[in-house]
């Protein structure tokens, strides 16, 4: 009988072993994004996969995400006679954290899925060794255009579902709570400084490549068939939304306590 303490240490083992495999995919990524040749016909190709096939998910998500958060927040702020900072409380609510972070949550379940599916298909299909046969390195063929166009389209996305979230948090307070125009929007124009923004859309550019890179590299390791696949594009979803959360509560220490504020688009 195996003893749990034997279990434990291949567990361990295991999973060092996953995260030595991921960085070096990842400094692979890298190394292969600075040397010839640039495909510019895939880089296109997975834009639209995963920019604009997206656009629908996350404007039908930005959208409810302002209208509840209006609810909520004037629910909250009706204790306290202070409905007037309600668009401004949204706003810096979605620019900071749940613009950057939905955005790549949704992404994540529809092109992140994908890209896994696409590539362990293709590797226990015995595609991606047909490409190292043909001279063709399948990190720089099938994986870099992906990171690439991740990191390009998700801070894109990101200010679409800022835009659509508060334009669903302004027909909700003003036209339906009856919470004062000019108020709603003076107080939002006073309150959110283009620092808010920026930093939301550079968080969208970290997200991007975490999804990618993590998504591409379960499924080109995977192995075992249909089964094999299923699996990896399982761990790839939820490797990719635990390692975004993650990320995003080390990104706003960085941005709070070690980035000067130019960087960031303006003062602290």
């Amino acid at each position: 009988m195996r003893s749990p303490l034997k279990g434990v240490a291949a567990y361990v083992t295991h999973s060092f072993e996953e995260v030595g495999r991921f960085v070096a995919t990842t400094v692979e990524v890298f190394k292969w994004t600075l040397r010839p040749p640039y495909r510019a016909g895939l880089l296109v190709q997975q834009m639209e996969t995963i920019g604009v096939k997206s656009l629908f998910v996350v404007f039908l998500t930005a959208a409810f995400t302002g209208l509840v958060m209006v609810l909520q927040t004037t629910s909250l702020l009706a204790k306290f006679q202070a409905e007037g900072l309600v668009g401004s409380s949204v706003a810096l609510a979605v620019t900071r954290e749940l613009g950057p972070v939905f955005t790549a949550l949704m992404v994540t379940g529809r092109a992140g899925s994908a890209m896994a599916t696409e590539l362990g298909t293709m590797r226990v299909t015995e595609q991606i060794d047909a490409l190292s046969t043909m001279a063709v390195n399948p990190v720089q063929y099938l994986i870099v255009p992906r990171v690439i166009a991740s990191m390009l389209m998700m801070p894109v996305l990101a200010a679409i579902f800022d835009v659509v979230s508060f334009f669903g948090s302004y027909v909700m307070g003003v036209w339906m709570l009856g919470i004062d125009q000019g108020v709603f929007v003076a107080r939002t124009r006073h309150y959110l400084d283009p620092i808010d923004i920026t930093s939301g859309l550079y968080k969208a550019v970290v997200f991007g490549a975490i999804v990618a890179l993590i998504s591409c590299d379960k499924g080109f390791r995977a192995e075992g068939g249909a089964k094999g696949v299923g699996e990896a594009t399982t761990k790839a979803v939820v490797v990719s939304s635990v390692a975004i959360l993650i990320a995003d509560y080390f990104l706003n220490v960085l941005m709070t306590n070690y980035l000067p504020g130019y960087l960031l688009g303006g003062p602290r």
